[in-house]
């Protein structure tokens, strides 16, 4: 029984696990959910490893020609376009990073394949405008017209090496695997100056773009804030009967006296602008009580108390001496009229 760990990985591996990975992520319908950013950081994981074996390797020169390059390997020659195509699919929140990256790989890949003589002075100078950051610098002429027939053109090449391409993905020749990898990675040579395009684009939005504003802390609920007291309970059909005044609800939940119900915000404010004193309290059996005890109330009648005491009709003598007491009051007040004593306001 052999003792020895797992194999060590090897390029080409780690790149049909990559290549494998990338074309399941064309089965998911969300690009965000966890499992589809988790299989595409694994395969972008497998593509670096593989790119380092590559050059620890030295298996690409810039002093040789694609001739001298094996026919296994020059599938080899498509890591870095590869990295750019999965990095810009990852979510992040630095955008920013992701573009600076995605275009690093595609720059890389395009100064090896022109060092394999696989760009043509076109091919340079649109992949010279599109790698420039300047907005101003386009791989596309400035004219319209000149714009539109480029467009054309490009649009023309793109389909004839995709049809090529196609062609040539089932042949077992040698010399047909060769074209397959060199029409291959003509396609993506045009396809990685368009990227490049997009994302000078991209990145000039992002530069004009507002930054984030901060998110404001949400306000904190009146109930938040007491959840946390012993005892504390949003029901009133759980409030202890010995309050003062009783039981604000009877066990059936019906109401047995009025109430109002205040938040907590609104308890704070009136202790804020309230009176900074306690003021005296009482009810109204003791503010009577306390009266009683002064002496302003008087009970029982008499002349003090300002009641007249009822004369009995069947007493002669007293109701005489109230009406002459009537009529002589009469008299007064017709010979003495409102504000007759009064010289303050007179001339």
């Amino acid at each position: 029984m052999s003792s020895e760990g797992p194999a060590e990985p090897t390029i080409r591996s780690l790149f049909d696990s990559a290549d494998k990975k990338r074309k399941s992520l064309d089965s998911f319908f969300d690009s965000n959910s966890d499992e589809y950013q988790d299989k595409l950081n694994a395969a972008i994981s497998e593509l670096e490893q593989c790119k380092d074996l590559i050059s620890r390797a030295s298996l690409f020169s810039m002093n040789e020609g694609l001739e001298e390059v094996a026919t296994g390997d020059l599938r080899y020659l498509v890591v870095d376009h590869t990295l750019a195509e999965l990095v810009l699919k990852r979510k992040s929140q630095n955008r920013k990073q992701v573009l600076d990256q995605a275009r690093g790989s595609l720059k890389r890949f395009l100064e090896l394949c022109e060092a394999y003589g696989l760009l043509s002075e076109a091919d340079k100078a649109a992949a010279e405008g599109a790698s420039s950051g300047s907005m101003s610098v386009s791989s596309l002429p400035s004219d319209p017209g000149a714009r539109r027939q480029a467009k054309i053109v490009q649009f023309k090449r793109e389909k004839e090496l995709k049809n090529k391409v196609e062609s040539l993905s089932n042949s077992t020749d040698d010399e047909d695997a060769r074209t397959f990898h060199k029409s291959y990675l003509e396609l993506l040579i045009v396809q990685s100056i368009q990227t490049l395009e997009m994302i000078k684009l991209e990145a000039d939005l992002l530069s004009k773009a507002p930054p984030p504003q901060p998110t404001p802390e949400p306000e904190k609920d009146d109930r938040q804030m007491t959840r946390g007291v012993p005892e504390y309970s949003e029901r009133l059909d759980t409030i202890n009967n010995n309050i003062k005044g009783g039981a604000l609800l009877s066990p059936d939940g019906k109401p047995l006296r009025p109430f109002r119900l205040v938040s907590q915000r609104e308890m704070e404010k009136q202790r804020v602008f309230g009176p900074s004193h306690n003021l005296p309290t009482m009810s109204i059996e003791e503010y009577l009580e306390e009266e009683r005890r002064r002496g302003g109330i008087i009970e029982g009648g008499g002349e003090k108390s300002g009641i007249r005491p009822e004369v009995d009709e069947d007493d002669y003598e007293e109701a005489d001496k109230a009406t002459m007491k009537a009529r002589d009051w009469d008299e007064y007040v017709e010979a003495n009229p409102r504000g007759w004593g009064n010289t303050l306001n007179k001339g």
